[in-house]
């Protein structure tokens, strides 16, 4: 006997492939349990149904074939364990999530399953300065341009400027110290992201420790750098910065300025006019997997975190 499979019903058969949408895009704003409570449905179902969708959104956004690709990590579970996300930075999707670690035949997963005709088309990488991804992108892309992300070069800076929070607050006692204690946000932040009270917090800290204001002072001067579209006026900047550490004892910017230097080429890469893409993108992608793996914290399912990364930034249907 045969059985017909209708169009109209999910591949669950109690429910319909509208309802099935429907419940995926309550996933996307609320938790699964929330909305097996909401819904009265049992997790397991409101999770399989939240799957089918996904993969028709997949289905739907095509086979991808990218010219601009931006390369990134997240850490899942506890512990230094690594999956890579790879993305399609001009049509602004997620196209692979995968791999065992950071490692350069990880990454090689990923030209693999992308074939060697549409990785030759690859023009332009956009990552951090982790070595195994450039390794990679080298070896099976030679003709791709490679761009340093400037928001892990910014986090780099951050850090030197951390390390001098803390020297300065290992160094004083008494009233000079209670200004830097628990300031760490304030410092790192973006003046425009504080509240009213952060920015007095941050005026009174600056104020107070004079080797903190440098740093500050130095850190916000260097953003100016992605300004520029001459590598030569870039090149002058840089060397001008760099140039106004040699009294200001800052020994993690010192670090940090021989970094710059040695990934010059991919840093400045971003002052080429092809080389202008929107990185605002990849801000609202990391923000989006924080939320997704907050909210899917102890499901030890990774082909659902799979999905809902690779779907996370297609439109809903």
């Amino acid at each position: 006997m045969k059985q017909e499979k209708l169009k109209f019903l999910a591949d669950n058969p109690f429910y319909t492939k509208r309802f099935a949408f429907y419940v995926g895009k309550r996933c996307n704003t609320q938790t699964i349990k929330d909305v097996a409570v909401e819904l009265h449905l049992d997790w397991k179902t409101v999770k399989e149904l939240e799957k089918q969708y996904m993969l028709e959104k997949l289905r739907r956004a095509g086979n991808p074939g990218p010219k601009v690709i931006g390369i990134d990590e997240i850490s899942i579970r506890k512990g230094h364990r690594y999956r890579i996300i790879v993305s399609d930075l001009e049509r602004k999707r997620v196209i692979w999530f995968g791999g065992k670690d950071r490692s350069e035949e990880s990454m090689n997963l990923f030209y693999d399953e992308l074939g060697v005709h549409k990785t030759r088309k690859i023009r332009l990488a956009v990552m951090d300065m982790w070595k195994a991804f450039e390794n990679a992108i080298r070896c099976r892309a030679p003709q791709a341009a490679i761009l340093y992300d400037k928001f892990h070069i910014i986090k780099h800076l951050n850090d030197a400027l951390d390390k001098v929070r803390k020297s300065e607050y290992a160094r004083l006692s008494g009233k000079d110290r209670k200004f830097i204690k628990g300031q760490k946000y304030t410092l790192l932040s973006h003046r425009e992201n504080l509240t009213v009270e952060g920015r007095k917090a941050l005026k009174i800290l600056l104020t107070a420790n004079k080797r903190l204001n440098t740093a500050y002072v130095l850190k916000e001067t260097f953003g100016q750098l992605w300004s520029y579209t001459s590598e030569a006026w870039a090149r002058k900047f840089f060397d001008n910065w760099k140039a106004s550490l040699k009294w200001q004892r800052l020994k993690p910017y010192e670090e940090f300025a021989e970094l710059v230097e040695r990934h010059w080429d991919g840093i400045a890469a971003f002052c080429k006019p092809e080389n202008k893409v929107p990185l605002g993108f990849v801000e609202g992608l990391n923000n989006k997997i924080r939320v997704i793996q907050r909210r899917a914290y102890g499901l030890r399912d990774e082909e659902y975190l799979r999905l809902k990364i690779l779907a996370c930034m297609l439109p809903d249907i």
